[in-house]
């Protein structure tokens, strides 16, 4: 369900996958940092009762905030293709680096079993292949040019 919110998302902000991945990478950088700080904020709050379940939303919070504020300013996508692929992306990668808390946290069976295994099997390497295409799409990006400003206003 996550997947499909984050696509979503994605897909309807029309933000591009460079952006929104580098800052996935900085949330999950700060969530190892920071996770249990959060915690203990999340849990004093009193509306989620303390235990796995505080951490995993800490955790999950943390390393989707800054992609999150993302989603309301950068560079965007001009085609449907495009935005579909990068919203993918966007989806996978942030499941990939929410593995944790969601394993933490939920109990899964049957198909939603089966794609979770998969990803943390192949965690390392969805991470290593998102972050290198975001960078990459990073060098794709160009300022909009003074016609499209000028549109704008």
């Amino acid at each position: 369900m996550l997947a499909i919110v984050l696509f979503f998302a994605a897909f309807f902000s029309k933000r591009r996958f460079g952006l929104l991945g580098l800052a996935l990478t900085a949330g999950a950088t700060l969530s190892t940092i920071w996770g249990y700080d959060a915690g203990l904020v999340v849990s004093s709050t009193g509306l989620v009762p303390e235990g796995h379940l505080t951490s995993a939303i800490a955790l999950t919070l943390v390393t989707l905030l800054p992609a999150i504020l993302l989603l309301f300013h950068g560079y965007s996508y001009k085609n449907g293709v495009s935005r579909v692929i990068g919203s993918l992306c966007f989806s996978l990668l942030a499941i990939a680096f929410l593995t944790v808390p969601i394993g933490s946290a939920l109990l899964l069976s049957g198909p939603t079993q089966t794609a979770y295994d998969f990803v943390v099997a192949h965690k390392s390497i969805i991470i290593s292949i998102g972050v290198v295409i975001a960078v990459i799409d990073l060098f794709f990006t160009k300022p909009p040019s003074k016609k499209e400003r000028e549109r704008r206003r």
